[in-house]
């Protein structure tokens, strides 16, 4: 298994800053708002109150029941506490759920460019991706029929993630229930990581929550709290599924984790309860930074970039800017971190060596910084 590129950019960027020079970070993932003031309350009252042993290895029933109520107030989702596991962290969610379906064999469809652990989980439990590419013409939409062309009797899941890291890309609505109609049809599972599904720009987000009802015995959704509340560190992330999938992750994380973190779950449930306005003035300022970048991108010497419908990442070709020295998107990304102190995360790592990911989960100060750099060393 290979080291996570987004982490390895990411310790790089730190061995620069402690070695006392100015950089600019558009590698790391993680939003740049602090995470909500009532969750920070209510963890901080728990840890006085001494809530700091083991709980259920699945979750404290509360924050079961209330991530399993905001399923079915929002998409109708019937989906019970007993069928909810609260993980460490969506990854968590994902390479469990690898672990308890897949096997020597099998293949998995999934779109491409994709997350970097999506291919070693699958790989780590012993089947084989089967990547179906995206268009940056498209702005990396997901699309039905590429996906159910793909689709072999070797096939055991579809893994969609929408919006998409690194692209940004969605799935429409129409295109989601064609896929989970016919998974269905076939004795599939279609699981949908939505980790980032409250960043969305100007359109509604296409949940597999919605299709739950329908089709019980297909759909398994992963969430997490990382981005939508700014809790990355935190550690908490959520799957729910039918009976037999969510039983069998239940037994793989009795001996893997145990339990989530105690109080970081009475956090994340204050969160879930209180933090809707934080929530909705976070999405409005990533918006912004959104409309601020991508123009400024597509004036940079060999970059060529669509908006991204989702997620808070600007995924541009910049094929057009390679030259010897840095041909190909790693010796590209070692070039803007060498020379304008800039740090990006290579396409490659996602399958795309024509890319690279540019995070704008991060001021807009930084982020015309980080251009400004740039274009100095691109010119």
């Amino acid at each position: 298994m290979g080291e996570s590129a987004t982490l390895r950019v990411a310790r790089r960027a730190l061995e620069l800053k402690a070695r006392g020079i100015s950089l600019v970070d558009f590698g790391a993932g993680e939003p740049d708002f602090d995470s909500p003031g009532v969750a920070v309350e209510a963890a901080r009252q728990a840890l006085a109150n001494g809530f700091t042993r083991y709980t259920a290895s699945s979750g404290t029933p509360e924050l079961r029941a209330a991530i399993a109520e905001r399923a079915r107030t929002r998409h109708g989702a019937p989906w019970s506490p007993r069928q909810t596991v609260v993980t460490v962290g969506g990854k968590a969610a994902l390479f469990e759920l690898a672990l308890a379906l897949f096997e020597e064999g099998q293949e998995v469809v999934l779109p491409s460019p994709s997350w970097v652990s999506f291919d070693e989980q699958i790989r780590f439990a012993g089947a084989h991706p089967v990547p179906v590419p995206t268009r940056t013409e498209d702005g990396f939409r997901i699309h039905a029929g590429p996906i159910l062309a793909a689709v072999t009797e070797r096939t055991r899941a579809i893994l969609l993630n929408s919006p998409c890291n690194p692209t940004g890309g969605i799935i429409a609505a129409d295109d989601l229930r064609e896929i989970v109609r016919c998974a269905a049809a076939r004795g599939l599972l279609v699981i949908s990581d939505e980790t980032y599904e409250r960043f969305v720009y100007g359109q509604p987000h296409a949940s597999a929550a919605d299709l739950a009802a329908e089709f019980p015995e297909t759909v398994v959704l992963v969430g997490s709290f990382s981005k939508t509340y700014a809790m990355t560190g935190w550690r908490v992330g959520y799957l729910m599924g039918p009976s037999a999938v969510v039983q069998a992750v239940e037994a793989i994380q009795s001996h893997a984790t145990s339990n989530p973190t105690s109080f970081a779950m009475v956090g994340a449930l204050a969160a879930l309860a209180g933090a809707e306005m934080a929530v909705t003035e976070m999405i409005a300022e990533y918006e912004a930074r959104r409309e601020l970048l991508i123009p400024r991108l597509n004036q940079l010497p060999g970059f060529r970039c669509q908006p991204p419908d989702g997620a808070f990442y600007a995924f541009p070709d910049v094929s057009a800017a390679y030259r010897t020295g840095r041909q190909g998107s790693v010796e590209f990304a070692e070039f803007l971190l060498e020379e304008a102190r800039v740090a990006v995360v290579p396409g490659a790592a996602f399958g795309a060596d024509d890319h690279i990911r540019i995070s704008f989960a991060c001021s807009r100060a930084q982020l015309l910084a980080g251009l400004e750099r740039m274009a100095a060393v691109l010119g």
